[in-house]
């Protein structure tokens, strides 16, 4: 196992309550933030650590904390998003749940370097069992004495206040997050303005992953130096995969980047291998918003390297190759599996969720999902296929948020990779029309038919 910053403490039993926590060195950060660091002393930590954001993006998270506007003289603010609304992914709720005094460190730390005196914390509102534990956890800080006013008599004050959201998954987009805080419905905004500029209540904002501001404790304590000495490359540090599907050891893993995917997936540190032991036929690594790699593509990247868990190698070769480790999610499908069926699921999420406001996305997805849904059960038309592409392409890049772009990446990659199984379907309708199609002969086999028919 590799070393563990963010789940060091997690089996610690009463680690979620203030008094175990403190026990195990919580809040030195806030101690030697507050009392020995200025501000800007700890943004360039954070800049010095590498570390990325968490929540899918990958943005360096010290340089955009130094993009906030310190000389318009309004109130800064940092809003924690802890609204996980994407499919496989589930590491911040645990964190939240398991270990909620970690978050509030880091929300008090990191609230000093940005200069802000009211942070939020927005969760989905289907965590509401999560919201009560971190309310809870928010009191005893306060009792404490490490939130509200002069915090160790430094004369730094934060207030800090959790909201729950209306469980909406644009609100994952930092913008419309903005938006629902304040009351209102949760549409993204056009940018520029950014938040940093101009973001809650016009105010400039910050706005961080839960996983992003939870390490930051350790970089502090630590030092950013020794945060970058952690992982490989531009990726540095750990990073925690919520690992779901047809693996042995499904769950919240904490690993430092840079690991291959062959050992995460296979070891029996990780997860062990496939469950019931079938072949692999493919993965998703970063989430439901990102492409979906075929097994010949998931060991080894297109030029025969050793694909590792980090930003750059499960992207090399771009789409036509590559996916995203995005936020995370790590999802394992064996040969059972119909991409099919699995994509036309994820469209029936997108197109749920989907604000409405452009064009592209309210009514491209409503069109993929009805197309996916004709060739899942049976009634598809050749031309199907090539329309699906035709729409993804017309929506990716064509709206004011990235939700547009997630619903058709996983489009594309899907006739990208399986193209026959697409065809399959449309040849072979007979053969996916009973209750347990998605149990339908091997893909290699699904590719002989379809070759066998096109000939």
């Amino acid at each position: 196992m590799g070393q563990k910053i963010l789940l060091e403490h997690a089996n610690v039993p009463g680690i979620k309550t203030y008094e175990v926590y403190r026990q195990h060195g919580g809040y030195r950060s806030v101690e030697k933030a507050l009392k020995s660091m200025t501000p800007d002393e700890v943004v360039e930590e954070v800049k010095t650590s590498g570390l990325r954001g968490r929540g899918g993006a990958g943005f360096p998270t010290g340089m955009k904390w130094s993009f906030i506007d310190k000389k318009s003289g309004k109130p800064r603010h940092l809003v924690c998003n802890a609204d996980e609304s994407e499919p496989g992914t589930f590491k911040d709720r645990y964190l939240m749940e398991y270990i909620p005094h970690l978050l509030i460190e880091g929300m008090i730390t990191s609230s000093y370097a940005l200069g802000c005196n009211q942070s939020y914390i927005y969760i989905r509102g289907e965590y509401m069992w999560v919201y009560r534990i971190l309310e809870t956890a928010i009191k005893e800080a306060y009792a404490a004495g490490w939130l509200g006013k002069n915090i160790l008599g430094t004369g730094y004050d934060l207030d800090l206040a959790v909201h729950c959201g209306g469980g909406a998954y644009i609100c994952g987009e930092e913008t419309a997050l903005i938006e629902s805080l304040e009351g209102k419905r949760g549409n993204p905004r056009i940018k520029p303005p950014f938040p940093a500029i101009s973001g809650l209540w016009q105010n400039p904002t910050v706005v961080n992953n839960v996983e992003s501001i939870a390490v930051v404790p350790w970089i502090v304590n630590n030092t950013g130096a020794e945060y970058a000495k952690i992982g490989i490359g531009r990726s540095t540090g750990t990073k925690l995969i919520s690992a779901s599907g047809h693996c042995k050891n499904p769950g919240v893993y904490e690993i430092e980047l840079g690991l291959s995917v062959d050992e995460f997936m296979n070891s029996d540190e990780y997860l062990g291998g496939m469950m019931d032991d079938r072949p692999l036929k493919a993965l998703i690594p970063g989430g439901s918003s990102v492409p979906i790699l075929p097994a010949h593509l998931i060991f080894k990247n297109a030029e025969g390297g050793d694909r590792l868990m980090s930003y750059e190698s499960l992207s090399e070769g771009g789409f036509a190759s590559g996916s995203m480790l995005g936020s995370g999610g790590f999802i394992v499908y064996n040969d059972t599996t119909c991409v099919v069926r699995n994509t036309w699921n994820f469209s029936r999420f997108y197109h749920h969720e989907s604000c409405g406001q452009c064009s592209p996305c309210r009514e491209g997805t409503g069109w993929m999902e009805k197309v996916l849904h004709r060739i899942e059960t049976g009634h598809g038309r050749e031309e199907d296929i090539d329309l699906l592409w035709d729409i993804q392409r017309k929506i990716e890049g064509n709206t004011i948020c990235p939700l547009g772009d997630a619903a058709a990446w996983p489009v594309a990659a899907a006739i990208r990779h399986f193209r026959e199984e697409f065809e399959y379907h449309v040849r072979f309708p007979e053969k996916i029309k009973d209750k347990d199609h998605f149990v339908h002969e091997p893909f290699e086999k699904v590719r002989h038919l379809v070759a066998k028919q096109t000939v």
